[in-house]
């Protein structure tokens, strides 16, 4: 599947910026279930200077400078990507126990394994917490095979939460979450992965979008797609498998990814420093289109 993907980020401000430093992560990953063909930057106030270059995760970091004042930022990136669907095939065979993989993953000498060994550690925003495993255990009985496990945290997690797009911030603690069993497409993520590694299992953050079809009869707003949220796992032979709790589903040829890493930190789409600007109001546009083949 191919698409054409517009997103904005724009900031106005209260009084004056003198100057800012930024760094967006806004450009689609290249993979092996993923292209993206075109990438481009309009940035207004235009930038002094403008460098690329990819971090420890492998997510692609557009740094930018302004040093001109102005009260008001737009970040627009367009991008074309190719999206294939995840082997469905691959899927009947991953049918090692979980603890098979937990175990590989803790002894293995390769390394794939080594590397991989990181995203069973906490993370700055997925702390280890004893209420998190005990909430995962149910889905993870002695010998069960990982995608069975898999999918039932999946459905428990979309079943037992309620979607609230006005509960929680990117600052909101994982333990609130799970108190109050409420939350938006990152917090569900975020849970997700504290439940796979509690198990002592491989789990990282994934950014991106989900294309978002208009009812039979209706044209698609221009904006109307959003950014979405959700969780890789780690299975023996196949590498990365991607999970989306708050839909309960595996990712399909609709989810676009962004960036990978250990948790939102790791993949912010847009931050930096300013000088100046008081207050702000940040509004964010995203439009998927899908490009005919």
């Amino acid at each position: 599947m191919r698409y054409r993907i517009k997103h904005t980020t724009h900031y106005k401000y209260s009084a004056q910026v003198s100057m800012c430093f930024n760094e967006a992560r806004m450009s689609p990953l290249n993979g092996t279930h993923q292209t993206c063909a075109r990438n481009r930057f309009v940035i207004h106030p235009a930038p002094e200077s403008l460098h690329k270059r990819f971090d420890y995760f492998g997510n692609q970091v557009t740094s930018f400078d302004i040093l001109q004042p102005h009260r008001e930022l737009s970040v627009t990136v367009h991008s074309e990507v190719q999206v294939l669907d995840y082997s469905q095939q691959a899927l009947f065979s991953a049918d090692y126990p979980w603890e098979f993989i937990r175990d590989s993953l803790q002894t293995s000498t390769d390394p794939e394994q080594i590397t991989v060994r990181e995203y069973t550690l906490p993370s700055p925003l997925i702390p280890h917490s004893g209420e998190v495993r005990k909430y995962a255990q149910e889905s993870f009985p002695a010998g069960r095979p990982i995608m069975e496990a898999m999918r039932d945290l999946v459905a428990r997690i979309h079943k037992d939460f309620k979607y609230d797009p006005g509960f929680s911030t990117i600052s909101t603690p994982l333990h609130t979450v799970l108190a109050h069993r409420r939350g938006v497409c990152q917090d569900f993520a975020h849970l997700g992965i504290a439940c796979v590694r509690s198990m002592g299992l491989a789990a990282g953050y994934v950014s991106g979008y989900l294309e978002t079809l208009p009812p039979p009869g209706q044209e698609k707003l221009e904006g109307a797609d959003a950014s979405h949220a959700w969780l890789a796992v780690y299975l023996l032979d196949h590498g990365w498998m991607h999970f989306d709790p708050t839909n309960n589903m595996m990712a399909r040829d609709q989810h676009i990814t962004l960036a990978f890493g250990r948790d939102f930190a790791d993949v912010t789409p847009l931050k930096g420093v300013i000088y100046g600007g008081d207050d702000h109001k940040l509004s964010v546009s995203v439009d998927v289109r899908r490009i005919d083949e």
